[in-house]
């Protein structure tokens, strides 16, 4: 479990605020190949509202007409928020010169504010996609995958947007295992991605219709989950796991 109860305000409640002032254009870290200025594109595209009517946004930014491509999703479980501040700070961040950026704070605003791993209707998410889903608990079950996969409209939101935009990589942040999971996905992304965050290289019990497993349907070995420590991030941590990603991504 994670640590003490924050307010709302204290993770999502940093992405209304970026809706507000991502037109403009933000300060970077000065890494090379990555730009402070304006030579990209630095864009809010909302994708839809979650059962509750809490916004769901992705930031694009770097180069639109880039051959690469990396989708960073900070949460999918709303009882595992550590992965929010690394996304805010890659959406507030400098802007990739030659790749194709696209960052989401998370697909459940419903379980961030309620602290729960499933939607507002309890259906786990990870569990509900295309990909070898099959009925798993009733509701009430935390790893409940719903009535049919894809049936929540955040699970359709996520799968529009990975069909939209055709992601190179994508990394998905979990908690709480400290792990990077080799289970599918790239594996030299994956070593890279586990070498520079500090983090073990496991292979992990690969679930039916989560998310990841869907998207490397979609994209061959594009996705994979990076499982942080319980507990919040440290600002340290968030810099390197930040710093990580840029590596990935490339300039």
């Amino acid at each position: 479990m994670v640590g003490r109860r924050p307010t709302i305000l204290r993770g999502f409640g940093l992405v209304l605020l970026g809706l507000l002032i991502f037109s403009a254009a933000c300060g970077g870290s000065g890494e090379a190949g990555w730009s402070s200025a304006r030579h990209g594109v630095r864009r809010t595209v909302p994708l839809g509202r979650s059962v509750q009517g809490r916004p769901i946004v992705a930031f694009e930014l770097g180069n639109p007409r880039a051959a690469r491509r990396v989708l960073v999703v900070g949460c999918v479980h709303g009882d595992e928020q550590a992965g929010v501040p690394v996304v805010d700070a890659l959406a507030a961040g400098a802007e990739p010169t030659s790749t194709d950026l696209w960052v989401v704070p998370s697909f459940n605003p419903d379980g961030m504010a309620a602290r729960t791993r499933g939607n507002a209707r309890g259906v786990d998410l990870n569990r509900n996609f295309p990909a070898r889903w099959r009925p798993i608990d009733s509701r009430g079950s935390v790893h409940y995958s719903g009535p049919g996969p894809l049936s929540e409209p955040e699970s359709r939101y996520a799968a529009d947007l990975v069909r939209r935009i055709r992601p190179t990589i994508g990394i998905w942040f979990h908690q709480h295992l400290a792990v990077v999971d080799a289970s599918e996905g790239p594996k030299d992304v994956e070593r890279r991605f586990a070498r520079d965050v500090g983090l073990p290289l496991r292979t992990l019990t690969r679930r039916p219709g989560s998310i990841t497993g869907w998207e490397n349907t979609v994209v061959r070995d594009s996705a994979f989950v990076a499982e942080l420590p319980a507990g919040r991030l440290p600002a340290q941590a968030v810099r390197r796991y930040v710093d990580a990603v840029r590596r990935i991504a490339g300039p």
